[in-house]
């Protein structure tokens, strides 16, 4: 279950486990995927799904480290894969749910990520900065024309990683990047909705989390976070409103922007994704259409289809560099 920021999915994908479970007698359980849910006491300005609903059906992977450690995608692909077996070994239906488009991605596509090495980056730093950087560029080029074709020349970081990732494992960077490749089967259902009822959805979801204290669990987190937990929307703005460089006003009003232009940016990771099954979040008849949806895959209706999108898109538009994201 994927989608932008307050469009919903929480909640759908509640009522669609309790639906699936009605109809096909298998039980339902929640997975995640949300970059800042995994951190204890981060509840309101992530929108974390509220103790009644996690009661309603188990949810995975939310409250497991502190704010003060860090997560990686790599870290959470292993995390994520293991859930997701662990769920299916007791022949439970596994949902995965999130609205960062590379973690939902990590967790079931085939998509690796390459560890470091910081002698051999130092390295191609050191000559980076002797021969610039269209130089280095060039260098990748002649290792590596496929990612090199699909990538920025002007992207310094981007190159000298790539050229660390060919050193490292003596292999393309562009073997390494994610393919729309399903390793685990999956059916992937979208919610779409109206953008002027989207920025309606996040100014009320923002009031609501002003409401609800998040000015009040920011100071309780003040100086415990992490730099990648730090990242998560509105904690800086909080902390600015602490620090006395923001009133609340001001904070709450840059937060929902800046909620804003992120959904957009989530829909535009999203939409590149031609296996996904869109629905509109606000129809009457969004829960009936998801649980049809899933059950057409579970008599095999898209395994052809998304066999044909996986050519097309690796054919046509080429594997997408991993990169991080806001969540």
């Amino acid at each position: 279950m994927i989608g932008p920021t307050a469009s919903g999915k929480t909640a759908l994908a509640i009522a669609l486990a309790q639906a699936l479970e009605q109809k096909t007698g298998q039980a339902c359980e929640i997975v995640n995927a949300d970059a800042y849910q995994m951190y204890r006491g981060m509840d309101i300005g992530t929108a974390k799904a509220s103790a009644q609903e996690q009661a309603e059906v188990r949810h995975h992977l939310i409250d497991i480290i502190e704010p003060s450690e860090s997560m990686s995608v790599a870290r959470f692909q292993e995390l994520a894969r293991n859930a997701i077996a662990e769920i299916q070994s007791r022949g439970l239906r596994p949902i995965l749910v999130g609205g960062s488009g590379l973690y939902a991605r990590a967790a079931i596509d085939d998509i690796t990520f390459p560890g470091t090495d910081e002698s051999v980056r130092a390295a191609i730093e050191q000559r980076a900065e002797q021969i610039g950087e269209q130089a280095l560029f060039e260098q990748l080029r002649l290792k590596d024309p496929v990612a090199a074709e699909r990538m920025d020349g002007r992207n310094i970081r981007r190159t000298i990683r790539a050229l660390e990732v060919i050193e490292i494992t003596g292999r393309p960077f562009s073997a390494s990047l994610p393919r729309y490749s399903y390793v685990i089967p999956s059916v992937q259902i979208g919610l779409d909705l109206d953008r002027c009822v989207l920025d309606e959805r996040i100014d009320a979801r923002t009031q609501a989390m002003r409401s609800a204290g998040f000015v009040e669990e920011a100071k309780a987190l003040r100086g415990s976070m992490s730099v990648t937990a730090e990242r998560a929307l509105g904690y800086s703005q909080m902390m600015a409103v602490l620090d006395g460089n923001m009133n609340e006003d001001e904070a709450f009003a840059d937060i929902a922007q800046k909620t804003k232009r992120l959904a957009r940016k989530q829909m535009g990771w999203f939409g590149r994704d031609p296996r996904v099954h869109w629905l509109d979040a606000m129809s009457n008849d969004v829960l009936e259409r998801a649980v049809d949806i899933v059950c057409d895959a579970d008599a095999g209706a898209f395994e052809e289809q998304d066999a044909q999108a996986d050519e097309y898109v690796q054919h046509h538009l080429g594997n997408i560099a991993t990169r991080g994201e806001e969540g």
